[in-house]
């Protein structure tokens, strides 16, 4: 009997911490964000960005990461502040993004990377609603951590399908063009 008993508890302190999320918390413009751990490929430092003209301010260049050119969005353009500053402490987050039929990964430049929180479902709320003139679904809900909130990012939502699209496009133009001055 003991024994069972001892079994179930383990059972639920398990299931207890399955349903903790892992968070990566960063941030930009001096504003907490976090996405799910689960979304991160890599962390790495800001190393030779191209930039490439005629794109959108958000898109601050690609990256020659193992022969493979990523696309790297400024997230505080795309968050509607002002570009960002590069630092010692700035760096690149590199997420998989969905497209309608494939995967693109993309570097996301960073003010600073804080830390990784285990966040309880208790401790998360729906994204506010503010209106119809205030765009939130880049929002995925907002976690209470120490009496403040960081906001919970949709990575599949920070860039439309046509942004994503055009991410596509300058991936496959910088990578020819990579490709050609490799010969």
């Amino acid at each position: 009997m003991s024994k069972l008993i001892r079994k179930e508890s383990s059972h639920h302190a398990l299931a207890s911490q399955e349903q903790v999320g892992q968070y990566l918390t960063f941030l930009v413009d001096k504003e907490s964000f976090a996405i799910s751990i689960l979304d991160v490929k890599e962390i790495i430092e800001i190393a030779n960005i191209t930039h490439v003209p005629l794109t959108p301010d958000y898109i601050h260049g690609v990256i020659n990461l193992r022969g493979n050119v990523v696309p790297v969005i400024d997230l505080s353009a795309r968050l509607k502040h002002q570009c960002a500053e590069v630092s010692k402490r700035s760096c690149i987050v590199l997420v998989e993004v969905e497209m309608a039929d494939s995967v693109q990964l993309i570097g996301m430049l960073v003010d600073e990377v804080r830390e990784i929180l285990e966040i309880p479902p208790d401790n998360i709320q729906p994204a506010p609603d503010f209106g119809t003139d205030i765009r939130t679904d880049f929002i995925q809900s907002m976690a209470r951590v120490d009496e403040k909130f960081i906001i919970l990012l949709a990575i599949n939502k920070v860039l439309s399908l046509e942004e994503l699209s055009q991410l596509g496009q300058i991936t496959e133009s910088s990578g020819s063009r990579i490709a050609e001055s490799a010969d």
